[in-house]
């Protein structure tokens, strides 16, 4: 895994427990609150919560520190790291936050009843999530997909409201 980039550096002590973990994903959720999880969503996001800017980068370093860690990612199954961080509640808007970490793979394919919020923190190569690369993505209500990382390591966040997800087929 990568050092922590010196820009959050002394940022992370701050950062390296689950409290604190929730505290800063809290920053996101209270904006997102009560927003249609649609594309306009993801646009407000990378507008509210840039790939280059202090909010995203101390996500990056709190979720690197929190896998080391361990209280992050601690499962594994199909070359897949993962785990729910916080359950949905009313301190998190409403969301649940997991964290997966995937080198070129592709996961069970899931539907979101209520859409999905991903933040996408590359970790090595140039790697893409669904093909798409370092910042937001959003899957509307109804929608599903089998999850793939190409090109490298990554971390994904993921915001599902009511933490609501529904694994499928996995074969789709």
């Amino acid at each position: 895994m990568p050092e922590v980039t010196s820009m959050v550096t002394s940022e992370v002590a701050t950062l390296a427990t689950p409290e604190t973990f929730a505290r800063l994903i809290s920053q996101v959720t209270r904006k997102i609150a009560g927003r249609a999880v649609d594309a306009a969503l993801a646009d407000f996001l990378a507008s509210e919560f840039p790939a280059s800017g202090k909010i995203f980068q101390e996500i990056f370093a709190a979720c690197q520190v929190g896998v080391k860690a361990g209280w992050l990612c601690a499962r594994e199954a199909g070359g897949i790291k993962y785990g729910r961080a916080i359950k949905p509640s009313p301190e998190m808007d409403g969301f649940s936050v997991d964290v997966v970490e995937m080198e070129n793979v592709k996961g069970p394919h899931h539907r979101h009843p209520k859409g999905e919020v991903d933040m996408i923190m590359p970790l090595s190569g140039e790697p893409t999530f669904d093909g798409h690369g370092r910042g937001w993505l959003v899957y509307g209500p109804d929608s599903a997909h089998p999850p793939t990382v190409s090109g490298g390591r990554a971390l994904v966040l993921y915001l599902l409201p009511d933490g609501a997800i529904e694994f499928t087929d996995f074969a789709k």
